[in-house]
């Protein structure tokens, strides 16, 4: 994958070691809205915190495991967004600031990343959510893919997670 994806009101930047305050000042700023649904942000999020997410990213960058990236409205980190290798394919998983939701951000950035992933030669994209997480779980409703299954959540779970994911999947046209 390309470390910059470019939109009209949006980039998604690979993550660099130079992000860690903004990372952290912007979980930490929304914790009540993220740590409901993400685990690893359920007691805090600290400067270790985002420190030890950014060396697993680069590490996992480099082994092609995953591909994380802060989507950035102007110079303001707005969230983050990951594609994940899985046999056949790649699965997306993704966050918002509080302040970013209900903007379409997400239903966009998601759409870019499949496109590539499809251009890039994945077979299918999928996309997993807590069953209560219904701002989550619209974005892969809007953008055609298809719940397939359900399947239980490993535990510990966050706060608001009833404990089982809706998995959708839109295959490689």
């Amino acid at each position: 994958m390309k470390e910059t994806y470019g939109a009209d009101d949006f980039t998604l930047t690979r993550w660099t070691f130079a992000d860690a305050p903004e990372l952290t000042a912007t979980v930490a700023g929304s914790l009540d809205h993220i740590g409901a649904w993400m685990i690893w942000a359920t007691d805090g999020y600290s400067a270790e915190d985002g420190a030890e997410f950014l060396e697993r990213t680069r590490k996992n960058w480099e082994t092609g495991e995953t591909h994380d990236f802060a989507i950035r409205v102007g110079d303001t980190v707005a969230g983050g967004i990951g594609v994940m290798a899985r046999e056949g394919g790649v699965e997306i998983g993704y966050w918002l600031a509080r302040d970013f939701v209900g903007r379409g951000l997400m239903t966009r950035a998601v759409s870019l990343l499949t496109a590539e992933a499809f251009r890039l030669g994945a077979g299918y994209v999928e996309i997993k959510h807590d069953e209560r997480n219904v701002r989550s779980g619209a974005v892969p409703a809007r953008l055609g893919f298809t719940k397939v299954r359900e399947e239980p959540v490993e535990k510990p779970l966050a706060p608001a997670c009833a404990g089982t994911n809706h998995v959708w999947r839109k295959e490689k046209p």
